[in-house]
């Protein structure tokens, strides 16, 4: 009866999860917010700079500029912009999804304030004698655009124009100006002038006691619109200056999300068909609280009101990669006590028990990686930032103890203790009487001496470190506007284009590229950059002509030196910031050697990627940091997993007394952990390949990143990592005649002391 019951009690914890799934899920997808990546629109970062001499940006400052944004984004009609301060003196301005991006952006740096004078040039009224919200869109009599005014106070106009009617004919009119200003050029130190535009002039023949105006001009539609909203938005109280912009069209984001996704499903089927042949009953809950960890992942960023941006859905799915790790983790643990001759009961009890202390470390120290990635990183990495340490918090939930839970039901159960379901052979399981422990269990590696050929290993990074500067010192590193300043333009040309006549065509539309690749699955995708910042003109110009010629306007990037400098500064703290947190929770969670062996590996896995892409002259963007501080987290994780298990083999040797001893353990837990790195960082290549191969090309450099990450990381780890800290440890030993003892720590969720 129990056996049934809990078999029962499967099958409805499965139920009621995929039932409630079934039955919100519908409603979660359609609240998922897209980035601008995903759905056009475009992104741009102000500089505050004081409008008058004397003048202080404090955050009051910085606030009443937000409400006057805030106001100019609500006449476009965008719901749910972003605007968010940023520092002492920078706003970041996100619009997604809207349709017209050269008039929001148009309008949303302009200080428009209109003025009346006379013909002597002599100024009677300015905007701050306009009623709040006073101007309105209208037609006059003969259905032309005008724009009509409300006035505070009648009786000032009445003087005014009293005045204005008894001057001569010819000089009795009332002038109206539109003093029209951009802020600053985009990246220009210069400040450009204020652009009075004439508006009109109307004759004044007798006092008009009315607080009622209305202006007529040779004005479209759409010009009433702006100016009517730009007149009750208030006139700004800073200058913004623009030191980074980016924009892109909708058939850019709507091509980059459904390749994305698409690359997504394939990665994670492949996961699941991997899981289920190789892990077996393991594999198929593993599928269970994968499905859940998706789930849940997207309703939490609901909740949270998070963006979904495409370095967001490649952090999504790495941390399916993460989640399945868990569970690889656990699932290798189990057959390893089932070899020794353990039921599959106290398999399950064991491996789940003794796998928790490396989960819980790996996943830790991936969070505090993503936690510099968020507090240093801009906006789109930020975005990246959010959803992996979503997806750690949520994996550890599902995968470690919703999977524990379903899995214990099933174990249990009796009805599978056959090892088939384990993935383990029979003729690999030991009889109890053999007394026989993991640490004697044959590998699939025991041919390698990882020790004792540490020297080769040594002498090989080495080689290609020095090699990689040279080679750093001979290409330089391709650098793309984020770090290095500029433009770069994308066209989608809908149909495969020819390098020589894009280049043509920008060049006969004035904008001649410094440089043009043509990329994309069909070679429809034209990427031109420049190395000068294009002004706001130049870039309304830009997209004016090519939407012209092919339908929709081009995805344009810019970026200020200022904005360069600071990446790269703020990358470099990153990963010191990182590595010495690293550093620290390892000292304290092993020891300090191991926190070098750790960061020495990292340094390692980080030059490698770098020299790589120097010799293969990959663009290196922003994407490129969010990479490479992914493979720090992911690193990590394995080397920590190998010293968990290295620190768990001491313990149950009790005492090391000599260098061979110590080689021997240290060769036996890295032969052990093998077969999970392998498998782990499979299931993340499968994904990032897939992504490399389907994704978007925004993401293909970050691919190709991870891809070099993951292998080198994979390496580093066993190879680099363990071998030092032996080195290290042997030094120890041999100095001060030390042997290597349990050091009295309690592990994450066991009772035993470990080293």
């Amino acid at each position: 009866m129990k056996s049934t019951s809990r078999i029962i009690a499967f099958v409805l914890a499965v139920a009621v999860l995929f039932g409630a799934m079934a039955f919100t899920v519908e409603g979660v997808l359609k609240n998922v917010k897209l980035g601008l990546d995903l759905q056009g629109g475009f992104e741009v970062l102000y500089e505050v700079e004081p409008l008058k001499e004397g003048q202080k940006i404090t955050q009051d400052v910085l606030a009443n500029t937000t409400t006057a944004l805030s106001k100019r984004i609500d006449a476009l009609g965008v719901s749910e912009p972003s605007i968010q301060v940023e520092g002492e003196n920078r706003i970041r301005v996100q619009l997604a999804g809207i349709d017209d991006q050269s008039s929001a952006r148009e309008m949303l740096s302009s200080t428009a304030n209109l003025t009346f004078r006379d013909v002597n040039d002599n100024l009677l009224l300015d905007g701050s004698d306009l009623k709040e919200g006073g101007a309105a869109a209208s037609f006059d009599n003969q259905n032309r655009p005008i724009v009509t005014l409300t006035l505070k106070d009648a009786k000032k106009f009445a003087e005014i124009t009293s005045k204005i009617s008894k001057m001569p004919r010819g000089e009795n009119l009332l002038v109206i100006w539109m003093d029209f200003e951009e802020g600053k050029d985009s990246f220009k130190e210069e400040v450009t002038k204020p652009n009075p535009k004439y508006i009109s002039a109307a004759a004044v023949n007798e006092t008009l006691n009315t607080t009622d105006v209305m202006i007529s001009g040779n004005f479209t539609v759409e010009e009433t619109k702006n100016l009517a909203s730009i007149l009750n938005a208030g006139a700004l109280p800073v200058k913004l200056t623009e030191i980074y912009a980016t924009s892109v069209g909708a058939q850019f984001g709507e091509k980059a999300l459904k390749s994305t996704v698409f690359a997504s499903v394939v990665g994670v089927a492949l996961i699941f068909v991997f899981m289920l042949l190789y892990y077996r009953l393991p594999g198929f809950v593993s599928i269970i609280t994968l499905t859940v960890f998706a789930y849940l992942v997207l309703l939490v960023q609901n909740l949270l009101g998070a963006v979904l941006t495409l370095p967001g859905i490649a952090a999504f799915v790495l941390g399916i990669g993460m989640a399945v790790d868990a569970n690889i983790l656990t699932a290798e643990r189990i057959r390893e006590e089932l070899r020794i001759g353990l039921s599959p009961q106290e398999a399950f009890k064991i491996g789940s028990k003794v796998s928790l202390s490396a989960i819980i470390d790996a996943q830790l120290t991936t969070l505090l990686a993503a936690a510099v990635l968020f507090y240093f990183g801009t906006s789109s990495v930020k975005g990246f930032a959010t959803t992996l340490m979503i997806s750690i918090v949520l994996s550890f939930v599902t995968s470690v103890w919703l999977s524990r839970v379903l899995l214990g039901l099933l174990v249990n159960s009796g009805k599978f203790n056959s090892p088939f379901f384990y993935g383990v052979r029979k003729s690999k399981i030991h009889d109890p009487s053999e007394g026989v422990d993991t640490l004697d269990l044959s590998t699939n590696f025991d041919r390698f001496d990882f020790v004792h050929n540490r020297k080769k290993f040594y002498a090989f990074s080495m080689a290609v470190l020095l090699i990689g500067l040279v080679l750093i010192g001979i290409f330089k590193l391709n650098l793309g506007i984020d770090f290095s300043s500029g433009t770069r333009v994308e066209i989608l040309t809908n149909e495969p284009a020819a390098q020589d006549e894009m280049a043509d065509y920008l060049e006969k539309i004035g904008f001649a590229p410094d440089k043009l690749v043509i990329s994309g699955e069909n070679r429809d995708t034209a990427v031109a950059t420049y190395k000068k910042d294009f002004t706001q003109e130049e870039t309304l110009k830009l997209k004016a002509a090519v939407a012209k010629d092919y339908g929709h306007e081009p995805n344009v990037s810019t970026v200020s030196p200022t904005v360069g400098r600071e990446l790269v500064k703020n990358a470099i703290k990153a990963l010191l910031i990182a590595a010495l947190g690293i550093i620290i929770y390892v000292a304290i969670r092993f020891e300090w050697r191991m926190g070098v062996g750790a960061i020495v590996s990292l340094l390692h896995d980080v030059f490698f990627m770098v020299s790589l892409f120097s010799v293969l002259r990959l663009e290196v963007d922003i994407t490129f940091i969010a990479a490479i501080l992914t493979i720090v987290g992911y690193s990590i994780n394995d080397t920590i997993v190998t010293f968990d298990r290295i620190r768990e083999n001491i313990d149950r040797k009790g005492e090391i007394k000599t260098k061979e001893e110590l080689a021997d353990i240290i060769n036996k837990s890295l032969r052990q952990t093998m077969t999970r790195s392998v498998n782990t960082v499979l299931t993340v290549i499968i994904v990032v390949v897939a992504l490399l191969i389907f994704g978007a090309p925004a993401i293909r450099n970050f691919s190709i990143a991870l891809l070099i990450g993951l292998i080198t990381g994979m390496y580093s780890s066993i190879c680099i990592a363990a071998q030092l800290w032996y080195t290290l440890k042997t030094r120890e030993m041999k100095k001060k005649g030390t042997t290597v003892k349990k050091k009295e720590k309690k592990q994450w969720g066991s009772d035993e002391p470990v080293v």
